[in-house]
C-alpha cells in the first residue's frame, strides 16, 4: 500500500503594506475618533475655558493624570479662580484642595500659584503668547507650552504626549526613541496644517484604538499602511 503523501500547507502572506500617507490618514483618524471624548485640552476649550493661562494651568494639572480626572479638576479650579489675579489671591493650600484629585496635587498647586504670581509681577497679569516665555515659567515643559499655544492661540506647534509618541512611531511614519526626538522628527516631516490637530486626534485614537497593549489592529482604518512597529499582540 503506497505511503500517503502529505503536501505542505501553502504559506499565507499578509498583504504588503502601502506607504504611510498622512494626507489619507488624517481624514480616517477624524472619522475613527468621532465616537470618543475629545482630548482634555480641546474639550476644555469647547467648554469656554480657552485663554492661554487656563490652557497652560489645565495642562499642568493633566500631567500624569487621566483626562477623566484632570478635566473636571481643571473646571473646578476655574469655577473658583480663572485668572492669574484670582489664582494668586488663593493660598497654595486652597489650590491644593481644589485640585486634590490630580496626581502630585500639592507640587502642582505650588507651581500654579508661582506661575500666577510671576504673570502678575512680570507681565501685569497678561500672559504673552510666546513659547520661550512659557518655557521660562515654573514647571512648564515643551508639551504644555506647545499644547497651550496651539489650542488657545492657534499657533502651529506640535504637542507630543505618550499617545502621539507611541502611535506615530508604531506607524513607522517617524523613528524616534523619546517624545522630545519625536517632536523634532514630526516638525521636519509632518505638514504644518496638521500640527495642532495631531494631538487632538491621537489622544483618543491612542486611548481607544491604538492602545499601548493589544491595540485594535483588526478594526483600525490605518492598518493597510501602518507598519505595526513593536506590536507583538493585537485584537
Amino acid at each position: 500500500m503506497p505511503a500517503t503523501l502529505h503536501r505542505p500547507h501553502a504559506r499565507t502572506h499578509a498583504p504588503a503594506k502601502r506607504p504611510f500617507d498622512i494626507h489619507k490618514a488624517i481624514p480616517l483618524l477624524r472619522e475613527a475618533v468621532e465616537p470618543f471624548p475629545a482630548a482634555a485640552m480641546f474639550e476644555l476649550r469647547d467648554k469656554g475655558y480657552s485663554t492661554l493661562f487656563q490652557q497652560l494651568i489645565a495642562c499642568i494639572i493633566s500631567i500624569r493624570t487621566r483626562d477623566e480626572v484632570s478635566l473636571p479638576t481643571a473646571i473646578g479650579l476655574f469655577e473658583k479662580a480663572a485668572t492669574p489675579h484670582a489664582i494668586a489671591d488663593l493660598t497654595v493650600t486652597e489650590i491644593d484642595q481644589l485640585i486634590h484629585a490630580a496626581t502630585f496635587h500639592y507640587p502642582k498647586a505650588k507651581t500654579i500659584h508661582d506661575i500666577a504670581r510671576k504673570i502678575l509681577s512680570d507681565f501685569h497679569g497678561h500672559l504673552p503668547p510666546d513659547r520661550d516665555i512659557l518655557l521660562a515659567l515654573p514647571g512648564v515643559g515643551p508639551k504644555c507650552a506647545s499644547l497651550a499655544l496651539g489650542v488657545a492661540e492657534k499657533q502651529p506647534h506640535i504637542s507630543v504626549d505618550i499617545h502621539v509618541h507611541r502611535v506615530t512611531n508604531r506607524w513607522g511614519y517617524i523613528h524616534a526613541k523619546t517624545p522630545e526626538k519625536t517632536m523634532l522628527a514630526l516638525m521636519e516631516k509632518l505638514p504644518e496644517e496638521f500640527w495642532i490637530e495631531l494631538n487632538r486626534l491621537l489622544v483618543p485614537f491612542g486611548k481607544h484604538i491604538c492602545t499601548a497593549a493589544a491595540p485594535r489592529c483588526s478594526t483600525c482604518p490605518l492598518l493597510s499602511m501602518c507598519q505595526q512597529i513593536g506590536v507583538t499582540s493585537h485584537r
